[in-house]
């Protein structure tokens, strides 16, 4: 299994931040995800990460599908693999309405078929060949009716370092699981519970890995987790339900938030209401504290050795192959130390 971190999407103190990267790189860091939502763009950021590290894997976490055509995102994703010689895994979502229609003005629509053209297009481009796209959502070259009537099919000029750049996808709701489990190397939830991972995952990534291509490998899992383990370790599970009363009670309109619907189909279906309601009503403390000790357990590796130990098993178990740790102590030699205990407890 392997480690990996979150970096949020601020330019706080970024450089400073790169600096102790470099330091869990030697500690035995995996990976590195950098996150974009309506800030700085995360393609710089990685880019710049790409130079100061050797050997860390690098994953865009997530860029989202409707702002970047295809065939940029592809040129993008192989600039990045180029530059960072090999390590870039092209992480993509849907995002949501409020970020795709109030921050960039563009309709939000059909998320799953865009997801499945964008993958092909981006393969295309990939393998070098003339990129010749007649979809449902996309079309390359544009039909002479709909421009100058100019364009013609074109290749990507550069041969890229791997013609084969993995693919991230984020998803929650069935059929975007059932995508990821055909489509992509790794799927990537949120707010992962390995006990009710086959009850509510399992038909959906069942039905994607039977239309699954041999030459795609076995599907990876990566997913985030807040981090602390040792004694006293057990008291920090508050820190985790700030972020997961934000995302249940907050991140969407009210009848539209997948991360609420997602705690429902755990079976917490009234303090899911609550969460929300609290949030939504600006009572984020109450919002947080409304989140189940159980659920932020469950979703998170925090707790003694044994305990952490135990949970490991159980997210390996659940078919995991890459945790995104988020120390709930960000003290850079706090999350050193903690790394190289979560390290040896793998």
């Amino acid at each position: 299994m392997k480690i990996g971190m979150s970096l949020a999407y601020s330019g706080e103190g970024f450089r400073e931040t790169v600096d102790q990267l470099v330091e869990l790189e030697k500690a035995g860091l995996d990976a590195i995800a950098v996150r974009e939502a309506y800030t700085f763009d995360a393609i710089s950021q990685i880019g710049y990460i790409a130079a100061r590290t050797e050997r860390l894997e690098l994953a865009s976490g997530i860029i989202q599908i409707y702002t970047r055509t295809p065939s940029l995102t592809a040129m993008t994703a192989a600039g990045l693999d180029y530059v960072s010689n090999g390590r870039f895994t092209l992480g993509i979502g849907a995002s949501g309405p409020q970020v795709i229609e109030g921050f960039h003005g563009i309709k939000y629509d059909a998320p799953l078929g865009r997801t499945r053209e964008i993958i092909d297009i981006c393969r295309q481009v990939w393998r070098r060949e003339k990129v010749q796209y007649s979809g449902k959502y996309y079309e390359v070259p544009l039909a002479p009716e709909k421009g100058t009537g100019l364009g013609k099919p074109l290749k990507l000029i550069n041969h890229p370092v791997r013609a084969d750049i993995p693919i991230l996808l984020a998803a929650l709701g069935p059929k975007n699981v059932q995508l990821a489990a055909e489509l992509v190397q790794v799927w990537e939830p949120l707010f992962f519970h390995p006990g009710k991972a086959e009850e509510i995952w399992g038909e959906s990534l069942a039905a994607g890995k039977a239309k699954r291509a041999p030459e795609l490998g076995p599907l990876g899992i990566s997913t985030a987790v807040g981090l602390a383990i040792g004694p006293g370790a057990g008291e920090m599970l508050q820190y985790v339900k700030p972020t997961m009363a934000l995302y249940i009670g907050g991140m969407g309109a009210k009848d539209k938030n997948f991360y609420n619907q997602l705690m429902q189909r755990y079976g917490y279906v009234d303090e899911a209401e609550e969460i929300q309601n609290l949030y939504l009503a600006g009572k984020k403390d109450e919002a947080a504290a409304a989140v189940p000790d159980e659920l932020a357990h469950a979703v998170s590796l925090v707790g003694s050795e044994d305990e952490v130990r135990t949970q490991l098993k159980q997210f390996a178990e659940a078919g995991v192959t890459q945790l995104n740790i988020m120390p709930l102590n960000p003290e850079h030699e706090a999350v050193k130390s903690q790394l190289e205990t979560l390290k040896s407890l793998i």
